[in-house]
């Protein structure tokens, strides 16, 4: 598919796509990646991977130094194939470990640490540094990317965030209640909103879209039409 901005004479261009946990960020922006040939880029996978290896050694997650010094003798890559996000430590591939709900539970206690963003930071943007992304995340619009060309931000009540996730791993073969799969997600927000370093907020000029009621397809349709709008 041919890019949709090759008449702009671009090298690269981003679209931001932020909101909390069960927004629907994920779905729509692999599909908005799609639809206009754009690459789909998800920055979560890499706060993920670090949780998830710090845990498998027993590092101490509140440990800011301890992690920082993780992260200097790991290779973490990431590698964007169409609508996939693969994941990399050292040698080992680990996209599905880094789905668990134990990573999950975590990574808001990983993501707050300062020496962990930048170092997150400096890799996302060096991914995306050429080429045309949809980027998925949390602070996305407000400060990896706050030039992005279009930025959306997603929300949702949090019983219809809670039924999406609680499909997602059921499909998966995981069973939870919802009432406690609730619970995790208003304690994820919490941790995502109030932390002292690049906290879960909507950027100024981001496009607020309630999806509680939406279709992906519809969310997916709104986004592809607001792009279209800024570069017609």
């Amino acid at each position: 598919m041919k890019n949709t901005l090759e008449n702009h004479g671009k090298t690269h261009e981003i679209i931001a796509i932020d909101g909390p946990a069960g927004s629907g960020k994920s779905t729509t922006a692999r599909l908005v990646a799609q639809k206009l040939g754009f690459t789909y880029l998800d920055t979560g996978a890499l706060y993920r991977a670090v949780t998830h290896v710090a845990m498998l050694k027993g590092v101490d997650l509140a440990n800011e130094q301890a992690l920082d010094a993780l992260i200097e003798i790991c290779d973490f890559k990431l590698s964007a194939e169409g609508d996939l996000t693969r994941v990399w430590a050292d040698s080992s591939e680990i996209t599905e470990a880094i789905r668990s709900r134990e990573v999950t539970s975590n990574v808001s206690l990983v993501s707050k640490h300062a020496k962990v963003r930048q170092a997150m930071v400096r890799l996302q943007r060096a991914i995306a540094s050429q080429g045309f992304f949809v980027v998925e995340g949390r602070d996305i619009g407000t400060v990896v990317f706050p030039n992005a060309a279009l930025k959306i931000y997603l929300v949702a009540t949090v019983e219809a965030r809670t039924e999406r996730r609680m499909l997602e791993l059921q499909q998966k073969g995981v069973a939870v209640e919802f009432e406690k799969l609730r619970e995790e997600i208003i304690i994820r927000d919490k941790k995502d909103s109030e932390r002292a370093i690049a906290p879960l907020k909507k950027a100024e000029d981001a496009i607020e879209l309630d999806t509680t009621r939406l279709t992906i397809d519809q969310q997916v349709e709104t986004i592809v039409r607001k792009y279209k709008e800024i570069r017609s």
